[in-house]
C-alpha cells in the first residue's frame, strides 16, 4: 500500500486502500433551496438558522431537512478552521452556506463533515477582501475515501468527540453564568451595603473604601524591546493575560536579569497574590486584570503598560482581584480612560480613587475561596476543552489521507 492512498492512524479492522474520487460524485448540493431571512421576518421559533459561520438565530419553518453537510461559501471569519457543520434534522440555510448530502452508496455524510474539516480550503479561496468558496470550485475538490464502513467507524468516533466538546463547552458556559449570577449577588449593589447572598456566619454591613487605600503599593512594568529567547527573565505582557488567567507557557518575551540601561530587574519581579492591570492598551483591554496565583517558578517581570497591584495584609488579594470583574468596576474603568489613535490609558491617580465595599478579612477569604474553587472548575473545564479540540485536530490530520 501507498503511504498516499492509507491514513497515518487507522481503525485496526480495516486494512484496503482509500480510492480517490471528486465531491460532485460523491454528493448532491442543496443550494437551490437556500433563502435568507430579513430582520423583519425574522420570528423566533425552533429550528436553527445557519450561514456561514454557523448558527445565527432559532426560526419557524425550515428550507431543509435531514442528513447534510453545510461549508462557508462567503463571510467566513476564521480561514484556518473553515467553518463546516453537520445537521441532521430540519434547519433554515441562508444564501451564505454551501448545503451537500452524501449519496449514500458512496459517502457517509457524516464522514464527509470530519474529512471536509481536514481540508485547508485557503488555496480554494477566491476573492480579495471577502474570501469565497465557489460551487464549482468545491464540486471538484478529490477527495480519498474509504469503505462505507470505515466511514462510518471514523464518523462516530468524530460525533464521540464533538458530543464530548458540546458537553465540555455547555459546562463551561454554566459555570460561567453562575460566576456572574453570583458576583452580582455576592457583592453590595448600588446604593446597598449587604450583599443579597451571602456565606453562613456572616453579618453586619459592608465599609466603603478607595482602591489607594487597601494597597501597600502600585508600580508599572519595565519597558523594553522584549526578545524571544529565553535571555534571563520572562515577562508577563498583556497577551499572557486573558479571561482573568494569567498564562506564563504561551506566548512568553523574555528581558535579561542584569539589565544593560542600568535598571534594577528585581523591582519589577511579581509574586503571590499580587494582581496585575492593564492600563496602557486597547480600549476593550483597559482595566482587564489576573492574579498571579502561585508563587512563579522562576523570577518573573512584566511589562511597562501593566500595573502590579500589592495589597495590604488587612485585605484578601483575591477579593480585590474579583472586584475588577463587576459592572461597576468596568464602568469606572471606561469613565476614566482617555482613548488615543494607538493605546488608550487611563492614571494612576484616577485608578486609586474606585472606590468599592468591603467586609470583614475572614469574610473577604470566605467569598475568596468560594470564587477560587468556581475558577478552578472554569479552568478545568476549559483545559479539557483545549486539550480535546488539540486531539481532534491531531486525528483530523492523521486519519484522513
Amino acid at each position: 500500500m501507498t503511504k498516499q492512498s492509507i491514513p497515518n492512524i487507522r481503525f485496526k479492522e480495516f486494512n484496503e486502500q482509500w480510492r480517490v474520487s471528486i465531491v460532485d460524485d460523491l454528493t448532491k448540493r442543496f443550494d437551490n433551496l437556500r433563502v435568507p431571512i430579513t430582520a423583519s421576518e425574522r420570528v423566533s421559533g425552533e429550528t436553527p438558522y445557519y450561514g456561514a459561520n454557523g448558527i445565527q438565530d432559532y426560526v419557524k419553518g425550515f428550507t431543509h431537512e435531514g442528513e447534510y453537510v453545510l461549508i462557508a461559501e462567503d463571510g467566513a471569519n476564521n480561514l484556518k478552521n473553515y467553518p463546516v457543520h453537520y445537521v441532521n434534522g430540519k434547519v433554515w440555510v441562508n444564501n451564505h452556506a454551501h448545503v451537500l448530502s452524501g449519496n449514500k452508496d458512496k459517502l457517509s455524510t457524516l464522514f464527509l463533515k470530519n474529512r471536509l474539516q481536514s481540508i485547508n480550503f485557503e488555496k480554494y479561496l477566491v476573492g480579495g477582501g471577502r474570501a469565497k468558496l465557489n460551487a464549482d470550485i468545491l464540486m471538484k475538490i478529490s477527495l480519498y475515501l474509504p469503505s462505507l464502513p470505515e466511514q462510518s467507524a471514523i464518523g462516530s468516533l468524530f460525533a464521540t468527540l464533538d458530543d464530548l466538546l458540546s458537553a465540555y463547552k455547555d459546562n463551561l458556559a454554566n459555570y460561567q453564568s453562575f460566576k456572574r449570577t453570583m458576583l452580582s449577588k455576592m457583592f453590595p449593589k448600588n446604593g446597598q451595603k449587604v450583599p443579597e447572598i451571602r456565606l453562613a456566619g456572616f453579618e453586619g454591613e459592608w465599609e466603603k473604601v478607595q482602591l489607594g487605600d487597601v494597597l501597600l503599593s502600585m508600580k508599572s512594568g519595565l519597558s523594553r524591546e522584549l526578545s524571544s529567547e529565553d535571555i534571563g527573565l520572562p515577562v508577563i505582557r498583556a497577551n499572557n493575560i486573558s479571561r482573568g488567567i494569567l498564562d506564563l507557557n504561551n506566548n512568553i518575551k523574555y528581558w535579561y536579569v542584569k539589565d544593560p540601561k542600568g535598571a534594577n530587574t528585581a523591582n519589577y519581579l511579581v509574586h503571590k497574590n499580587d494582581i496585575l492591570v492593564n492600563f496602557i492598551n486597547s480600549e476593550a483591554k483597559m482595566g482587564t486584570s489576573t492574579i498571579v496565583s502561585e508563587e512563579p517558578i522562576r523570577d518573573t517581570i512584566y511589562t511597562t503598560n501593566i500595573l502590579k497591584l500589592s495589597v495590604k495584609a488587612e485585605f484578601e488579594a483575591y477579593f480585590i482581584f474579583l472586584e475588577t470583574f463587576r459592572p461597576v468596576y468596568k464602568n469606572y474603568i471606561k469613565s476614566i480612560t482617555k482613548p488615543a489613535v494607538n493605546q488608550a490609558s487611563f492614571t494612576t491617580v484616577d485608578f486609586k480613587k474606585y472606590t468599592f465595599l468591603f467586609p470583614s478579612l475572614p469574610e473577604q477569604r470566605a467569598i475568596g475561596a468560594f470564587f477560587t474553587n468556581l475558577d478552578d472548575l472554569i479552568a478545568s473545564y476549559q483545559t479539557k476543552i483545549e486539550n480535546l479540540e488539540t486531539l481532534k485536530k491531531k486525528l483530523l490530520q492523521e486519519m484522513f489521507v
